[in-house]
């Protein structure tokens, strides 16, 4: 009987359910989307309960698709938008508010006291992050300063707080596990990545009571089966939940970057590019930030980061709020129609900067605008903008690694635009490949769980079930490449600390 793994991919937009069979090929997926909720300029929500609904439809769908027996399904993984924070009532399950999701800046002034206070090395030190609103130890902290009453229900014990890892897999199980696994718990500014434990400093310093947080895990663990009589769910009941990991270093994982000096780009809502620097983490002095890639078999495989916070999301503005293009493959057909920019420049810091900069009070802008600009100018000047801030994390990442990237392996929605493909080969003067698979975030989680029950020999075996469908090598001369790359940081320099500064 040929088994198959089921990965929940809860991303930032949509929560999705993919199956995959012993050889790695999608047997059945399914995906919906639900609300980005915005209560002021800058802060952006989730509706944890919209959150499940979706995902649990996407999973019962998924197994009703693939025409198979559900008993087949030897394991489930799950992969996760990361430090989007969630509280709940420990007795119910019920959400006390809506989960703060990672683009929110909302604690920014959070974060300027925290560094006031010299918090900062000791965070770099323990948990490889920097101090920034990004992370999720500020968001909790809101939530438990500013929502009442909560702060004196959370020291009671009423409460339960986690990521989007924690949050499923309690409904899952219908509330026998409150876990995360080491990937997301690094990504919280309170886990320690060396010990593998909750700071009891770090969380003092951010008054976060110890009991509302889910155990820490390796990410091949069985953290529960899933519940009986979970509605939809019933035909799944007693499957173990027993691969996870954030969505950036389950995609490092599908992609098959076991080796130190091996990195992938997600090109997604945000970009992400993640460089396995081996069993030891790697200290940053260029911006980038170091998390637990992976805990497999007892040892620790660490990752160096970069993150850009608005990339796939930039061409979505284009669509929803400026009504420039109808679809996102327009966007490519509109960049294709025209030789460049045009001068113009666009940097999508709707949000702030992240790495390398790491401005919370950066703010979007435009420039380079004339009379002949057109909206194909604008369009191109997107793709651009997100090759650019990949070109970013990459530099910083070569100054920083102690091994060099001779190859990008990319994936992610956007990774299908062969132009941006095109510009980001040019900028880094490096291969970009793209995998046949491009479910890479999926599989990676899929992956873990099918190592725990066997589906999977181990690594070796991964490797070889990936293939590449395109590799892009540079063809643009170097000294173009150049200088448009100079006017991106001309651009940058004018659109950072823009709330700070009062401009």
């Amino acid at each position: 009987m040929e088994p198959y793994v089921m990965a929940l991919d809860q991303g930032t937009t949509s929560s999705r359910a993919i199956l995959f069979d012993q050889s790695g090929g999608i047997v059945s997926r399914a995906q919906y989307p639900f609300r980005q909720i915005y209560p002021q300029p800058g802060w952006v929500e989730h509706d944890p309960m919209e959150i499940w609904a979706t995902e649990k439809r996407a999973l019962a769908e998924a197994v009703s698709l693939a025409h198979i027996d559900p008993k087949k399904i030897a394991a489930i993984g799950i992969t996760n938008q990361r430090e989007t924070t969630i509280l709940w009532d420990a007795a119910t399950g019920e959400p006390v508010c809506n989960a703060i999701v990672w683009q929110c800046r909302r604690t920014a002034g959070i974060c300027d006291g925290l560094k006031a206070a010299g918090l900062g090395p000791a965070v770099t030190e323990k948990t490889g992050l920097l101090i920034d609103a990004y992370f999720s130890g500020t968001k909790l902290k809101w939530l438990l300063d500013n929502v009442p009453g909560l702060r004196q229900r959370a020291e009671r014990g009423e409460l339960r707080a986690g990521t989007v890892d924690s949050w499923l897999i309690w409904n899952l199980t219908g509330g026998a596990a409150h876990v995360t696994d080491y990937s997301n718990a690094s990504r919280t500014m309170l886990f320690n990545i060396r010990t593998l434990r909750w700071d009891e400093e770090l969380c003092r310093a951010l008054e976060i009571p110890l009991c509302l947080l889910p155990e820490p895990c390796p990410n091949c663990w069985e953290y529960g089966r899933v519940a009986p009589g979970i509605p939809g769910l019933e035909t799944l009941a007693g499957i173990p939940i027993c691969g996870s990991a954030g969505d950036q270093p389950a995609a490092l994982f599908g992609q098959a970057c076991f080796r130190p000096g091996q990195a992938k780009n997600t090109y997604g809502t945000g970009c992400f590019t993640l460089m396995n620097v081996g069993a030891e983490p790697v200290r940053s002095s260029h911006g980038l930030v170091t998390s637990v890639g992976w805990s497999l078999g007892g040892s620790v495989t660490y990752a160096l980061e970069g993150s850009v916070f608005n990339a796939g999301s930039t061409i979505q503005w284009l669509r929803d709020e400026l009504g420039l293009i109808q679809s996102a493959p327009e966007c490519d057909r509109l960049a294709e129609s025209v030789p460049d920019a045009g001068g113009v420049v666009v940097v999508p810091a709707f949000t702030g900067l992240g790495a390398p900069y790491w401005d919370m009070y950066a703010r979007g802008s435009i420039f380079g605008l004339t009379r002949g600009s057109t909206r194909a100018h604008i369009a191109r000047a997107v793709l651009d903008s997100i090759a650019y801030q990949v070109t970013d994390l990459v530099r910083a990442m070569a100054a920083d690694a102690p091994c060099p990237m001779s190859v990008l392996r990319v994936d992610g929605g956007a990774s299908v635009s062969d132009i941006m493909m095109q510009t980001q080969a040019d900028l880094l003067r490096l291969g970009v490949d793209r995998p046949a698979q491009v479910e890479t975030t999926a599989f990676g989680a899929a992956a873990l769980a099918g190592l725990f029950c066997g589906v999977f020999s181990g690594t070796e075996e991964l490797e070889r079930l990936r293939r590449s469908q395109h590799v892009f090598y540079p063809q643009r001369e170097e000294t173009a490449c150049a200088a448009d790359y100079a006017q991106w940081h001309r651009a940058v320099s004018r659109c950072r600390g823009w709330i700070e500064n009062e401009l």
